[in-house]
């Protein structure tokens, strides 16, 4: 799971099960992998097992993953999808007002837009 910058505005448990989340959008878990164990994340990032199983906890209820019983926790098959889904939704109800009201804002225009994308990121 990399460096992970623990944020005092938030809870952990809650910014562990973001951080997982990203994996899974990024493509670094994929269905049918294997969420590290409660202990080893616990003892990577000095958490407590609780805050850790909270988190996984939030993930299976959501089932983003599945416990398999001796086995732990892994990616579930559908995880990519739902994520996927609910990112856009979520992207276009909070986000996008935001960017398009500062668009409007500063008067740029679609191609003023697209112009750093169709000459390769810049000029």
């Amino acid at each position: 799971m990399a460096n992970i910058q623990w944020n005092e505005g938030a809870p952990i448990y809650r910014q562990l099960k973001e951080r997982v989340i990203a994996m899974m959008l990024d493509g670094v878990l994929k269905p049918g992998d294997a969420l590290p164990s409660v202990r080893q994340v616990a003892a990577d990032y000095q958490l407590n097992p609780i805050t850790v199983s909270r988190a996984y906890q939030e993930l299976a209820d959501e089932s983003l993953v599945e416990k398999r019983r001796g086995l732990g926790m892994f990616v579930t098959e559908e995880a990519s999808k739902k994520l996927l889904a609910s990112e856009r939704e979520r992207f276009l109800r909070e986000e996008w007002p935001q960017v398009l009201e500062r668009i409007q804002r500063l008067g740029l225009s679609l191609d003023q837009l697209m112009k750093p994308v169709r000459n390769g990121g810049g000029e």
